[in-house]
């Protein structure tokens, strides 16, 4: 097997197996906030132990998302020379941001959200959960700004020539706030708060078809379900700004996504099918014109196809960018219709009867995390053969001192490591989820917080 191939896939392997984390983080995080401040505008207990309880896992999330992304960092270094020189300036731009503006605000809270239940008045620790689930966010912001500035990049120079050419900054914010990354962030935090709120719904959905812990879990239950609710109606405007960016910005890229081959002719829009890169044909069910439609309201307005590029210039792995593309709108379609069906349910009083509901409700969080990754891959495998859009071509970005061997080696030995951390993951996991969100919060009270308790209820 080629280095460069390789290489790519050891670099996709890391960041997939990292992706499953962050996303919860800052899901987790979100719900989070809400207990919370579920708890403190009504005193009730149950949320206070709801709030307790999933910290514990936003603990686990947390620490295993820290431990997986290092590798990145090193792989830049080693297998992408080329590329490291190339973007440094922009990365390191972006990452200091993240640094200053992320992780010090994260980790400057972390202690007393994990710690500080007995030790500082519930306002203060409130306080302390918007301060960790705001630098998720915020870390959020600026790899997705980075990313998205290799898909349309914009403020910067190229400095040298050959292998010594560098992209560098003129425009700090030009650089921020490229074509693609306001959308494109949005339908990256729109995906984290659904991962969260999945995870929610499928813990305390086992509880419920469990018979243990009613309570807490139909109160659980009933916030998850308004945040899935309107998150995935909010992840369709956000994923069609997306597409109209791309059609604008990477119309090769939004080609390879809808299977769409003509040079300038109308494009339909299939909604599942299977393409044949040698014949350039796509069989399946299709909407005429549809993709016209969505991109311009008239369905026989000319789309820009792939043989508007030459072979060179344009994606190879048409079919895989078009399964992963429609895999991820399906997930989101069906989260859309589940999601409104259980909230018409719970309105009318009905959902926690329904036992088969819970039942997809419990394995449903696989759904968003799937979508999470098959989404990034077609974005990313999209692109290609360009790793800096129009600029640095993939094929000339990794390092030439690199063996496939080395590279073969490092891929079976995080493959090794990772697989240990996920058991793990899934282990601890497991773990908390059976002992259960248990009311100790009574136990060793802190003075300050029982008299700010009673200051409430008064």
């Amino acid at each position: 097997m080629e280095t460069e191939i390789l290489a790519r896939i050891q670099f996709a392997f890391t960041v997939a197996f990292h992706y499953i984390y962050p996303p919860l983080s800052i899901g987790i995080g979100l719900i989070l906030v809400f207990f919370e401040g579920l708890y403190l505008k009504t005193k009730r207990e149950k949320y206070h132990v709801l709030a307790r309880f999933w910290t514990k896992i936003f603990a686990l999330t947390f620490g295993i998302g820290v431990v997986t992304g290092i590798v990145m960092e090193f792989e830049f270094g080693t297998n992408w020379a080329v590329y490291s020189r190339y973007v440094g300036d922009v990365f390191g731009s972006a990452l200091a941001a993240e640094g200053i503006f992320a992780f010090a605000l994260e980790s400057g809270f972390l202690g007393v959200l994990l710690f500080g239940w007995n030790r500082v008045k519930p306002w203060v620790h409130f306080v302390a959960t918007i301060g960790v689930f705001l630098g998720s966010m915020f870390s959020a912001v600026w790899i997705v700004v980075a990313n998205s500035w290799q898909q349309t990049p914009s403020g910067f120079h190229i400095v040298g020539e050959g292998l010594n050419a560098r992209a560098e900054i003129t425009d700090f914010w030009a650089m921020v706030f490229n074509p693609s990354s306001v959308e494109r962030l949005l339908h990256v935090w729109l995906g984290a708060f659904l991962a969260g709120a999945f995870l929610v719904l499928s813990v305390h959905a086992y509880y419920l078809i469990k018979g243990r812990h009613i309570e807490v879990s139909k109160t659980a239950i009933k916030v998850a379900l308004i945040i899935a609710t309107v998150f995935s109606l909010g992840q369709l405007m956000t994923g069609h700004a997306s597409a109209e960016g791309v059609s604008h910005n990477q119309p090769a890229k939004l080609a390879a996504l809808e299977g769409h081959y003509p040079a300038n002719e109308k494009a339909d829009m299939y909604i599942f099918g299977w393409v044949n890169n040698e014949t350039q044909e796509v069989t399946g069910l299709k909407v005429p014109g549809g993709l016209s439609f969505l991109l311009h309201q008239d369905f026989e307005t000319p789309v820009i196809g792939l043989n508007s590029f030459s072979p060179e210039d344009r994606p190879k792995q048409v079919n895989a960018i078009f399964q992963f593309y429609h895999i991820m709108i399906a997930i989101g379609m069906f989260l859309i219709g589940f999601t409104v069906y259980a909230s018409i349910q719970l309105y009318r009083k009905k959902l926690f009867d329904q036992k088969w509901l819970l039942f997809i409700m419990m394995w449903s969080v696989l759904l968003p995390q799937i979508a999470n990754q098959v989404g990034w891959f077609a974005a990313e495998m999209g692109r290609q053969p360009w790793v800096v859009y129009g600029l640095l071509r993939t094929s000339d970005a990794f390092s030439q001192s690199v063996s496939e061997n080395q590279i073969l080696f490092s891929l079976i030995l995080f493959f090794v490591i990772y697989a240990l951390l996920f058991f793990l993951f899934i282990y601890l996991l497991n773990k908390k989820i059976q002992a259960g969100p248990h009311d100790d919060t009574k136990i060793q009270r802190n003075p300050n917080q029982e008299a700010y308790t009673q200051t409430l209820t008064q």
